[in-house]
């Protein structure tokens, strides 16, 4: 007799909630060779770069809106997974 298994549930993507107000914040471009690097230190870790000044700048607003955004980890954590937690010391 056959047996039939349920299929896997694939866990979902991250969802993230969207940063629903604007912010300024300051930027910095620095051009080294063919490539121009971009950051901000009001948002740490936003870090990037692009082949052109505007292609920096653009993708410099993308990696601040995804540090500014929270992730919602729910359905990650009631997928069947381990989580641990702890505290690093530095």
């Amino acid at each position: 007799m056959p047996t039939h298994s349920k299929p896997r549930r694939q866990p979902s993507p991250v969802r993230r909630k969207s940063v629903s107000t604007l912010r300024k914040v300051r930027a910095s471009f620095l051009r080294r060779d063919k490539w121009w690097v971009a950051w901000t230190d009001d948002v740490p870790g936003a870090l990037t770069q692009g082949k052109t000044l505007d292609e920096a700048r653009v993708n410099l607003k993308d990696a601040i809106r995804m540090m500014l955004e929270s992730a919602d980890f729910g359905d990650l954590i009631n997928a069947k997974t381990e989580l641990v937690e702890e505290t690093l010391h530095l």
